[in-house]
């Protein structure tokens, strides 16, 4: 690993990432207080559900995107979440209703699934063609899987919400797994949120249960079956697969009184204190899939380890997230609209 004296000088890159965004922080809540508030909406006598498909399929279209009632909901969702785990551990104690059982246990079903579809010997080393297999299990059930998990009066949204489910794994196509599947994910939560499965006072849980059990099934799909990041940066992106826990893992950092940013490149303090910590967790997962020093196979994460706050950090991480994730065509063309989530624009 390279010398500590030199992070003074890091390029601007970091100083630009970490610019101040407090756009839709004040928001957020009341963002998902909405949501939960339109649930009468979405009854099955009242609203018409459908299954999602894209609506951005050239650039210019990515204006349509950033006006949309789903961007605003979309960011809305991560922000709230971003607030309500702030200077929380994993390990707190926390609400965990019937519905976030259920979405543990749907995870679990992905996992065994795994276990029951071990990768085939093939001659190229990425990409096992058994994850076809393991998708097209999830393809034919996930209906069902996500009908478990709704309230019966909202069993007609299925269709539509199970569509953001399969998203979420990684394409079958090309075997490969990155942040707009794990959009995908978030999009799914946002809307159990939007038809009242999920509550405000979820919020814990859906971050430190639910998605943290999905990342972990992730990684073992990534793991298993070789999969390729899709679009990824490489040493320029901050993280070949995940973006997500990044912010929410830093946000859980703020007002820390010992652990400041620099500390995480510290092997010692992400082995101690990685079952309380997102981030942590997520810096465990490169260390043990990448070799070499740190400043060379993650050299985002490394500039990022010279910022003074975890709340510069968070904050900056919500900016990149925007602009290398939610911004960016090739992302956001996969992205599908439906009722709950809609391209129509934000009402003013």
């Amino acid at each position: 690993m390279t010398g500590r004296d030199d992070r003074g000088d890091r390029d601007e890159d970091v100083q630009i990432l970490i610019g101040r965004d407090r756009s839709g922080l004040r928001c957020g809540r009341q963002r998902m207080l909405n949501m939960e508030g339109k649930e009468a909406d979405h009854s099955e006598d009242s609203f018409t559900f459908m299954v999602p498909k894209k609506e951005i399929s050239m650039v210019p279209d990515m204006g349509k995107w950033k006006r949309s009632q789903a961007y605003a909901d979309y960011i809305g969702f991560i922000l709230t979440l971003n607030e309500g785990v702030k200077g929380k551990k994993l390990t707190c104690e926390y609400k965990v209703s019937e519905t976030v059982e259920k979405l543990v246990d749907l995870l679990g079903t992905l996992d065994r699934w795994i276990n029951e579809t071990p990768p085939v010997d093939q001659p190229s080393r990425f990409g096992n063609k058994a994850y076809r297999t393991w998708f097209a299990k999830l393809d034919q059930e996930a209906e069902a899987l996500v009908s478990v998990v709704l309230p019966a009066d909202k069993r007609a949204a299925a269709p539509e919400i199970a569509v953001y489910l399969k998203e979420s794994v990684g394409n079958s196509t090309r075997i490969d797994y990155g942040t707009g599947h794990e959009a995908a994910f978030a999009a799914f939560l946002c809307c159990l949120c939007k038809v009242g499965a999920l509550r405000v006072d979820d919020q814990l849980a859906i971050v430190f249960k639910v998605f943290n059990r999905y990342l972990e099934v992730m990684r073992k799909l990534q793991k298993t079956y070789r999969m390729e990041p899709a679009g990824s940066q490489g040493v320029w992106g901050l993280d070949d697969f995940q973006f997500l826990p990044f912010i929410w893992g830093s946000s859980q950092f703020i007002d820390h009184p010992t652990l400041e940013p620099r500390h995480f490149v510290d092997e010692r303090v992400v082995n101690e204190h990685h079952q309380d910590y997102m981030f942590l967790e997520c810096i465990k997962f490169i260390n043990e899939m990448k070799t070499g020093p740190f400043a060379e196979h993650s050299n985002q994460l490394w500039n990022i380890s010279a910022v003074p706050s975890w709340s510069k950090v968070n904050q900056g991480l919500i900016r990149m997230y925007k602009a290398e994730c939610l911004e960016k065509f090739p992302v956001i063309q996969h992205f599908k609209f439906g009722s709950l989530l809609s391209i129509q624009p934000v009402k003013p």
